[in-house]
C-alpha cells in the first residue's frame, strides 16, 4: 500500500512539473509575442511619421512644379503679373512677393518662424507683407500685428512698420491685452525718428494711468534716458 501511495505522488509530482514547463514555455511565447507586437507598433509610428514627411516633401514639389509651370505660361505671354496678384510692399527684398507669389499661410508660416528664431529683419518682412496685403485675413490677430510691430522695432530699420501695425492694434482692438505694449512701442518708434513730442504725449498718458504696470516700467527707463541727455 506503501508502495502504491509513493509512486501515485510521484507521478503527481512529476506531472505537476511537467505542467509548471509547460507553462513557463507558454508564457515565454506570449512574452515574445508581446516584443513583437511592442515592436510593430513603433515601426507602425515611425512609418507613419515618414509617411507624413513624404507627404510633406510631395506638396512641395507640387508647388515648385505649379510654379515652373506658371513661369512658363507666361514666358508665352510675357512677364505680365496676373491681376490678382497682391501688391509688394517695398523693401520686402527677403520675401521676393513678386517672384515667388506666397500665399498668406506660407508668409504667415516664415514669418513666425523667423520670429522664434529672433531672425527680426527677415520675419518683419514677411509679417510686413502678410499685413498689408491681407488686411483683411482672418488670421490677422492682434497678436499677429503686435509680432509684426515688435519684428519690425527689433530689425532697427522700419519705424513705419512698428507705426503701422501697433497703430492698428490701438485703433481696431481696444481691448486687446496687446493694447498698452502696442502704445509703448509706438511711441518709442517715433522717439527713434526723433519725434519727442509724441513719445512725451505717451510718456504723460502712462504716467497718469498706467503707472503699476511693466509697460510703463520701461517707457520710464527711456523717459529717465531722456532727461538726462536734455540736462
Amino acid at each position: 500500500m506503501a508502495r502504491i501511495l509513493l509512486l501515485t505522488s510521484f507521478v503527481f509530482l512529476s506531472s505537476g512539473c511537467d505542467l509548471a514547463h509547460r507553462f513557463e514555455e507558454r508564457a515565454s511565447v506570449v512574452n515574445r509575442y508581446e516584443v513583437v507586437a511592442l515592436n510593430l507598433a513603433k515601426e507602425n509610428r515611425e512609418l507613419k511619421v515618414q509617411l507624413g514627411e513624404l507627404r510633406s516633401e510631395l506638396e512641395s514639389i507640387k508647388s515648385k512644379n505649379n510654379y515652373l509651370a506658371l513661369q512658363l505660361e507666361k514666358s508665352g505671354k510675357g512677364d505680365r503679373a496676373p491681376a490678382s496678384l497682391a501688391p509688394v510692399v517695398p523693401g520686402n527684398d527677403l520675401v521676393k512677393q513678386k517672384t515667388y507669389k506666397w500665399g498668406p499661410a506660407e508668409l504667415m508660416a516664415v514669418a513666425q518662424k523667423e520670429f522664434e528664431k529672433k531672425n527680426f529683419e527677415k520675419s518683419a518682412q514677411f509679417f510686413q507683407t502678410f499685413t498689408q496685403n491681407y488686411p483683411q485675413h482672418e488670421a490677422l490677430s492682434d497678436t499677429v500685428l503686435f509680432q509684426a510691430g515688435i519684428a519690425a522695432y527689433e530689425s532697427g530699420k522700419h519705424a513705419d512698420w512698428v507705426k503701422y501695425n501697433m497703430g492698428r492694434i490701438i485703433k481696431d482692438h481696444p481691448t486687446s491685452a496687446h493694447y498698452r505694449g502696442a502704445k509703448l512701442w509706438l511711441a518709442l518708434a517715433h522717439l527713434d525718428e526723433g519725434d519727442s513730442k509724441f513719445f512725451f504725449g505717451t510718456v504723460e498718458e502712462f504716467r497718469k494711468k498706467y503707472r503699476n504696470t511693466s509697460e510703463w516700467d520701461i517707457l520710464s527707463v527711456h523717459y529717465e534716458k531722456m532727461l538726462q541727455k536734455y540736462k
